[in-house]
């Protein structure tokens, strides 16, 4: 009985790799994630550039820049990624 549990529960998880998420460039697949990530990248840079030309980076602590684009660059990935890959 508990060798067929297992073997349910292993194959209710294993469901979920039916189909890889990837897009056709030119022949090559290429996993959704990658181009959520460059989007998010460009994002990003914009954002940057718009808080720049603001003048609203000066008001910010430059000790936690970093943390903070880096986590907008993941929000803005799995943003773009739940809009337009699932």
């Amino acid at each position: 009985m508990k060798s067929l549990a297992t073997l349910i529960f292993l194959s209710v998880l294993l469901g979920g790799c039916s189909t890889a998420p990837s897009i056709n460039v030119l022949g090559a697949y290429f996993p959704d994630w990658m181009f959520c990530i460059v989007g998010a990248l460009i994002a990003s840079g914009l954002v940057h550039a718009l808080l720049r030309a603001a003048g609203l980076l000066r008001m910010s602590g430059g000790s936690t820049l970093p943390l903070a684009y880096s986590a907008m660059t993941v929000s803005l990935a799995l943003l773009g990624w739940l809009t337009f890959f699932n």
